[in-house]
């Protein structure tokens, strides 16, 4: 009996040990819990993240144990990343926006419209419609958007006089980076005290996949209400 019990656990540590493994060097699962990245990302969705991408800094690791002061093994993201990463001044909450500026770049938004290093994002509307939120419905309009340096990706706008749809000239720092959300009047991002700009040490992961999705619409034991909850078309999705 001491032996079974002995060795279920030797066997409940390697186990453990081979996920932290895993979890730390290759891939991390993150779920979303906000709206920040409508339409690209949605409430429910479960994802992938690549922990190679960018190189190792001790928030790669449980609790922050390894003492790297910035990064090891580091690669340069690309404008235009969907990336996690540890907010800053709280390093116990993870962030997922997306990389809009490198150290050394300029960033402004005036009427709605993105100018990194002074040059205009281009943006073509693709659809209007109706948005819930916690005050009710709102109308949005959906656009597609590319910066110099990055892919063609959609955002979302309720209009182009938001809080943060004109702000003042933003110069990112060295070994920093500057995140905006893709539902652009609903993100606490870096155009917001409360993240700012971001250390290259605060980057966790570049979001690569959707690996499970759902609606919230059945809980855990409505077994018989899944298939209408699950997102099918979302599993698999790759993240642009």
């Amino acid at each position: 009996m001491k032996n079974s019990i002995k060795e279920l656990f030797k066997t409940l540590l390697i186990a453990g040990s081979i996920a932290i493994f895993f979890r730390s060097i290759f891939f991390e699962p993150f779920n979303i819990p906000s709206g920040s990245m409508i339409p690209t990302l949605l409430v429910g969705d479960y994802l992938f993240v690549s922990k190679y991408s960018y190189g190792y800094s001790k928030y790669s690791f449980p609790f922050g144990l390894l003492p790297i002061k910035d990064r090891v093994l580091y690669k340069t993201p690309q404008r235009g990343d969907v990336i996690v990463f540890r907010k800053p001044g709280n390093e116990t909450i993870d962030y997922i926006k997306r990389l809009v500026a490198l150290p050394g770049d300029t960033v402004q938004v005036k009427g709605g419209i993105l100018y990194i290093n002074s040059k205009k994002a281009k943006r073509i509307k693709t659809n209007i419609g109706i948005m819930k939120n916690v005050l009710g419905e709102e109308k949005v309009t959906q656009y597609d958007e590319v910066f110099e340096g990055s892919k063609n990706h959609k955002i979302i706008e309720a209009s182009d006089n938001d809080l943060f749809d004109n702000t003042g000239l933003y110069k990112v720092p060295a070994k920093h980076f500057f995140f905006m959300g893709d539902n652009r009047d609903n993100s606490i991002d870096s155009r917001t005290p409360e993240v700012g700009f971001v250390p290259m040490r605060n980057l966790i992961g570049k979001a690569e996949i959707i690996f499970f999705s759902h609606d919230g619409a059945a809980s855990i034991f409505e077994f018989w209400k899944w298939h209408k909850a699950i997102r099918f078309s979302r599993i698999g999705k790759a993240i642009e």
